[in-house]
């Protein structure tokens, strides 16, 4: 995968957190159970797409 599709990826990951974070704000108690475990969901996928983001950047030299 190229870093421009990881990247682009990561931004529309990182929107959906804000928003998501915003409906919690403004959530009822029992709904924000549910959208804390989508939260916790999208921020992992979010830090999983970052590694790879890294290791893309961080990739040897060797190639030609």
């Amino acid at each position: 995968m190229s870093i421009r599709l990881i990247a682009q990826e990561l931004y529309r990951l990182y929107r959906e957190i804000e928003i998501l974070e915003e409906n919690i704000a403004r959530a009822t108690y029992s709904d924000r159970v549910k959208l804390k475990d989508q939260l916790r969901k999208l921020r992992a996928e979010y830090h999983r797409m970052r590694k790879i983001m890294d290791g893309q950047k961080d990739a040897p030299s060797s190639r030609q």
